[in-house]
């Protein structure tokens, strides 16, 4: 499928990604603002362990890919034909990445367990996968954990407990972006 979803910075800025059928990216100008407010939460001075975890077109974690040079991604995702679209992403800029066709709940304590940035973003219509994502996420992961969770802007803020700390709340179009810190 011929896209508007590019690289937004970094050594593959401006390449173009392949689209999954049925795919509702987060779009390149969110994108762009996410990364804006990571640059102050990041330390890229060391390795940066990524899960993409409702991978889709691996947008996210490529554009990690293209930014730090320290980084190590992990996509997953249920569908084969997002699988397939993540794959051939990644091989376009010639780059290495743990691809996977998992369900998000089935390896939380495979991939969150040392992941410094995981980024949730369930389909739009189904915000409990999200919930209960986050929710079955918080006993694996480490102290100092950021997750951004993008949900669909007209859902209620979802109780997170005592260990999640909110560190930005942002709207872009239809998106919401909670990004969130395990303490």
């Amino acid at each position: 499928m011929d896209s508007k979803l590019q690289i937004i910075s970094g050594k593959y800025r401006g390449k173009k990604l392949v689209l999954p059928s049925g795919a509702r990216p987060t779009q390149n100008l969110a994108r762009g603002a996410l990364f804006n407010m990571l640059n102050e939460i990041l330390d890229v001075s060391r390795l940066i362990k990524v899960w993409d975890v409702f991978a889709g077109s691996g947008a996210f974690g490529i554009e990690c890919l293209s930014r730090y040079d320290n980084v190590a991604v992990v996509f997953t995702d249920n569908s084969v034909n997002s699988i397939d679209t993540i794959k051939k992403n990644v091989k376009s800029i010639n780059c290495t990445a743990t691809i996977e066709k998992n369900d998000a709940l089935a390896v939380v304590n495979k991939f969150g367990v040392d992941a410094d940035l995981i980024f949730a973003d369930a389909p739009y219509s189904e915000f409990d996968l999200g919930v209960k994502f986050v929710e079955k996420l918080t006993p694996f992961v480490k102290n100092g954990t950021i997750l951004i969770w993008e949900f669909e802007k007209n859902q209620e803020t979802p109780i997170l407990g005592e260990k999640w700390e909110i560190l930005k709340d942002k709207t872009y179009g239809r998106a919401r972006f909670l990004i969130l810190r395990r303490i």
